[in-house]
């Protein structure tokens, strides 16, 4: 069995960085390499300063380490990305195409391109098929349809073995938000935590699809290790772990923090989500490499109260 050798891209971001500490356990923390645009201000293990724009630093990173697996996260993310829509475009675009490059030059033998719900649009059923019409309303949304579709001709002009997830909004408590749609899920933790009230920017009832950190890591390992036979989808697979709304959320908080107050300001925000499904239909990563998620909202829930807990009210000794 050769050695693995692992880039992980964008490695400071939101899965990133929980990412590159759970491959690190798998395969061993000199066998993962952590790559970013910015140093962070702590790390261990190897990590690289970045920008995955340059095409050639990007390979020359590949061949220094003789990478055999990347996965790519660097990205802007759908609410800042409509601020800037042809930056988005640009940076989502060009660093993908210098990954597709870096590893047909170099046989990398698998990449991990990460997609959306994004992808989705106004046309799509509440609850999307892996096979619906891909209409997307946000910049952020197209550049990844359009990695997708890139993904799939690189492997089949190519060989290129790549791999997708169409991810739904992630919530974690190891990072901050990072300019999301569904990261309205992770911030309302934080202030229940901290004692402040939350200001929702989506209307109560305005569903979407959620999965916690430790089930996307889970999926996205799972889906990189299943044989290359098994792998019938070279677009983006649906993924999903749970649905549910603003109200629904500050319910389950509520459980645990009685006091927990929150109100509802719809912006922008409100129209990006209103384009995207209730739920996903991920039957087929069911089927092809034996998903299944472990995590309900209640038991998220608790989970990242535990957490933020330790981070904003230590314990005195």
């Amino acid at each position: 069995m050769k050695s693995e050798c692992i880039l992980v891209i964008g490695a400071n971001g939101q899965i990133g960085s929980v990412l590159v500490e759970y491959l690190r356990e798998i395969y061993g923390t000199g066998k993962v390499v952590a790559s970013d645009i910015r140093m962070p201000e702590e790390h261990h293990g190897i990590f690289e300063k970045l920008d995955a724009t340059d095409g050639n630093a990007l390979s020359a990173l590949v061949r220094k380490y003789k990478v055999t697996q990347i996965y790519h996260l660097a990205a802007i993310l759908s609410a800042k990305g409509e601020q800037e829509p042809l930056k988005t475009w640009h940076i989502n675009m060009q660093t993908y195409f210098n990954v597709l490059e870096a590893a047909r030059e170099n046989q990398v033998s698998k990449v991990f391109y990460p997609s959306s719900i994004a992808v989705f649009g106004d046309n799509v059923d509440t609850k999307a098929e892996q096979w619906s019409y891909l209409d997307p309303a946000t910049v952020y949304g197209i550049s990844k349809a359009a990695g997708e579709n890139w993904s799939n001709y690189y492997f089949k002009r190519y060989g290129t073995d790549i791999r997708s997830l169409r991810y739904p909004g992630i919530i974690s408590y190891q990072s901050m938000p990072g300019g999301g749609t569904t990261d309205y899920a992770v911030d309302i933790y934080h202030k229940a935590v901290k004692g402040e009230d939350f200001e929702c920017f989506l209307k109560p009832e305005t569903t979407l699809p959620m999965i916690y950190i430790s089930d996307a890591m889970d999926a996205t390992v799972r889906l990189m290790e299943a044989p290359a036979e098994k792998i019938a989808v070279r677009t983006g697979y649906n993924l999903a772990g749970m649905s549910f709304s603003p109200q629904e959320i500050a319910a389950s908080i509520q459980k645990v923090i009685p006091h927990f107050n929150i109100t509802y300001k719809p912006d922008f925000r409100q129209q990006i989500a209103e384009s995207w499904p209730a739920e996903i239909d991920d039957s087929h990563a069911r089927k092809d490499w034996g998903w299944r998620p472990t995590y309900t909202l209640d038991k998220m829930t608790e989970e990242m109260i535990k957490e933020l807990r330790k981070k904003y009210q230590p314990v005195k000794h």
